[in-house]
Formats: structure tokens, C-alpha cells, sequence
């Protein structure tokens, strides 16, 4: 479940901050732009790459996109 306050800064040009349900095993990413979107079924390491990564804006199209179901939801 989507919960803003949870949210982790990330240092991008193109995001704001990331945050994870493991639970639900949902990535959410917020943009600069505002837009929130959540990636379904990402497993725990993968979305620890992403925070984690040098770049994350490059992380996010190389293991996210075409990768994982995902949705607008803000």
C-alpha cells in the first residue's frame, strides 16, 4: 500500500524518492514531476538495486520497465 510519508529520497534528475511494500511486493516511484507510479510484483533485491543505484532514473529503465506490470496511481 502506497504511503507517501514512507517514501526514501533518491539523488536523480528525473525522481523525487522510491519506496517498497514488501508485503505486496509493490515498488512505488515518485517523480520530480509529481506522478507516482507502482511497479506489481518486484522482488525485495530488485528494488534494493534501485534505491541503491548509481543511477537510479537508469535503473528504473533497464530493470523495471518492459520488466514489471505498472500503473499511474497519482
Amino acid at each position: 500500500m502506497y504511503k507517501n510519508d514512507e517514501m526514501i529520497p533518491v539523488q536523480s534528475s528525473n525522481i523525487e524518492s522510491v519506496g517498497y511494500d514488501e508485503a505486496g511486493q509493490e515498488a512505488y516511484v515518485r517523480f520530480l514531476n509529481g506522478s507516482v507510479y507502482v511497479y506489481r510484483d518486484v522482488p525485495q533485491h530488485e528494488y534494493d538495486g534501485l534505491k541503491d543505484a548509481p543511477s537510479v532514473g537508469s535503473y528504473l529503465n533497464r530493470n523495471f520497465k518492459n520488466v514489471y506490470a505498472y500503473e499511474r496511481i497519482e
